[in-house]
């Protein structure tokens, strides 16, 4: 059984290289992107192809958005950017790595939820703590539901209810506000 070369198509009767599960006369195992032969032990692949170590570097690798150094080891592709694992970190004061975590964006830099909510979140008129999910809009400020409450009676206000505020913009119910 005879064995063809990947690169030229023709049956392989002297040397032969076996690279990406290919069979290669040696002069034919060349660079998908210079055509130059690949003579050194240590190569890329591409799509199922050789890549010389020149040309992957100038081509492929990518560049730390954080470091502005090339990316060789594992890497983080976030907010179109390429970064080193160790530099993908938090832009807020917690500096904690956030490869594999939900993180927010703000200014091209990423942020864990914590600190996030803490730096950029609005803060409930009630309870003064970040919201992260609906608010209701009201008296010049948002407000978790729950918080949404008559300061003297402490009754939740509805959507659809009346009320006024006080001089610190508190909401007093209807009944209460009487």
């Amino acid at each position: 059984m005879s064995t063809t070369c990947f690169g030229c198509k023709e049956e392989i009767k002297d040397k032969m290289l076996e690279a990406l599960d290919k069979s290669w006369h040696p002069e034919h195992f060349a660079c998908k992107e210079c055509k130059k032969r690949i003579v050194e032990n240590k190569f890329h692949e591409s799509d199922g192809l050789p890549v010389c170590s020149k040309c992957f570097e100038s081509k492929f690798q990518a560049i730390c958005a954080a470091c502005r150094k090339m990316v060789t080891e594992k890497v983080v592709k976030a907010m179109g950017k390429t970064w080193h694992l160790e530099h993908f970190i938090c832009g807020g004061p917690c500096k904690q790595q956030l490869s594999g975590q939900t993180f927010f964006e703000r200014n091209g830099k990423p942020y864990c939820t914590t600190d996030y909510e803490r730096l950029y979140a609005p803060k409930c008129g009630g309870c003064k703590k970040p919201i992260s999910e609906k608010a209701i809009s009201a008296l010049e400020g948002k407000w978790h539901k729950e918080c949404f409450q008559c300061k003297l009676c402490k009754q939740p206000i509805g959507v659809d209810s009346k009320f006024r505020s006080d001089k610190d913009k508190q909401p007093i119910c209807e009944k209460c506000g009487v």
